[in-house]
């Protein structure tokens, strides 16, 4: 298998630190809103390489964090006359109801940064020790340049950077030895949250954030990086200086970055009013559309939403999911495969492989969601109620199965009645009431892939099909 690493800008051949395990860590969003389409690709995208490494029978440890304390936190709480904390959990519990909607695995573990903050103030320590950064009059820097390899991942030169990272801003910027210095450690502002540092009452810079929970949860070096190429310059390159200043060694083996998504041809933005949450998505289509939409173009191409290609990706999974109804109601004979059979097996296998070739290289779900198509094609023109029943088994299971490496939910589940949407309800409130939370999640889950979609207001809970 060979993946497009951003270090070295090229393909290479993909060889985890140990065998049959993949260590792999993506940048998860700051939660103070609802999550929208440009947060739901690298999540879409990374977890279906997740899914594929796990079909070829690696063991995934898949770390995705939550920043849950910001300046955008902060001026949320402010708004809306609440805690920070109070902002953190309510965008966090709505976005983990946007990933189910996308069929999008809970990761192995999802960090918060604010439970990782004596973590952050050891590294931070470290840096300082070894000379990587100081500190003034309580906030503390990363010597830039004192690491010799920065700007290795964007390939920028340090001499012609511009200062202005994005950082946040912090009083007395000026007391930087260098323009180009970060921010590891910042003090606190009035009203803020904060915890108690050797150099103030204050709280962590981003960057130090993700090589904190990365170092934890995954270990000093780790085989994949993942997140959108809005991340490369500075997130990502702060984490390698950081990380590597730190532990001696190389942080990521490779490092993978999808494109960025436009809206009708133009850069998303609230300014023009194209801002699209995945909320506004589920309430015109199933967002295994999105999903499918998503998927449709390799990860390292730009990709244009408008209403036209979202209707063109509904079809294309409507095909998919009518092929595959098509194969259950067939009864199929009770008898050995023909002549004509096996060689549909044989064929309906080499697309298999056409599959994994496509993925093996730099995962192209594009060309991968194209041999499903074929097999679509071969199980509709050769495959009916007079073929064999184990060529009829042998069809629907194969794009089920690669379907679902993808997260591309093709079986139609069986509606459920009222009586039992309600019974779940109740089992759901329940499992809340005794703190019972990971059961709770799996019953919104579960209600959600049959369709139904559940709503916690003050009243109560309230429940809609889909």
């Amino acid at each position: 298998m060979k993946i497009y690493n951003t270090l070295t800008k090229r393909k290479e051949e993909f060889i985890p630190l140990q065998e049959g395990k993949v260590s792999m860590y993506v940048c998860g969003p700051t939660v103070y809103n609802l999550i929208h389409i440009g947060n739901a690709r690298p999540m879409i995208v990374f977890d279906s390489f997740r899914r594929y490494l796990e079909y070829k029978g690696y063991q995934v440890n898949f770390v995705s964090n939550f920043t849950d304390v910001d300046d955008k936190i902060i001026k949320r709480a402010n708004e809306e006359g609440i805690s920070p904390g109070e902002v953190a959990e309510k965008y966090i519990f709505e976005c983990k109801k946007d990933m189910a909607g996308m069929n999008v695995k809970p990761a192995t573990t999802h960090p918060r940064a604010t439970e990782e903050i004596d973590g952050m103030i050891d590294m931070i320590s470290t840096l300082i020790e070894k000379g990587y950064a100081y500190e003034k009059n309580g906030t503390v820097y990363y010597r830039t340049r004192s690491f010799k390899d920065y700007g290795k991942l964007s390939h920028k030169d340090l001499d012609n950077m511009q200062s202005g990272l994005r950082e946040l801003k912090v009083s007395g910027a000026d007391e930087k030895e260098d323009s180009l210095d970060f921010v590891l450690w910042k003090p606190r502002k009035e009203g803020e949250p904060y915890w108690e540092s050797p150099w103030s009452q204050g709280r962590p810079g981003w960057h130090i954030e993700c090589s904190v929970m990365s170092k934890r949860y995954l270990g000093e070096q780790i085989d994949i990086h993942a997140g959108g190429e809005d991340l490369i310059f500075p997130h990502h390159e702060n984490e390698i200086a950081q990380s590597e200043a730190c532990n001696g060694k190389e942080f990521a083996r490779y490092w993978m970055h999808n494109a960025f998504l436009n809206i009708d041809n133009k850069k998303m933005s609230k300014s023009l009013g194209n801002f699209l949450l995945v909320r506004d998505i589920a309430e015109k289509y199933d967002l295994g559309v999105l999903r499918f939409f998503m998927l449709s173009a390799h990860y390292r191409s730009p990709m244009n939403y408008s209403v036209e290609l979202m209707d063109a990706a509904r079809s294309g999974l409507e095909r998919i999911i009518t092929a595959v109804t098509r194969l259950g109601g067939l009864t199929g004979e009770e008898r050995e495969l023909n002549v004509k059979e096996q060689e549909i097996a044989v064929d309906l296998e080499a697309l298999r492989a056409k599959y994994e070739a496509a993925l093996d290289d730099d995962f192209n779900t594009a060309d991968a969601i194209s041999s499903i198509f074929e097999m679509v094609k071969l199980s509709n023109t050769s495959v009916s109620d007079n073929s064999a029943k184990e060529l009829i088994k042998a069809a629907r299971q194969q794009i089920l199965e690669l379907s679902d490496v993808l997260g591309l939910i093709v079986e139609k589940q069986e509606e459920l009645l009222d009586s039992d949407v309600e019974e779940l309800i109740a089992e759901r409130a329940a499992a809340r009431k005794a703190k019972n939370f990971a059961r709770a999640d799996e019953i919104r889950n579960e209600l959600l892939e049959k369709g139904i979609i559940l709503e916690d207001t003050r009243q109560g809970v309230t429940w809609k099909r889909k």
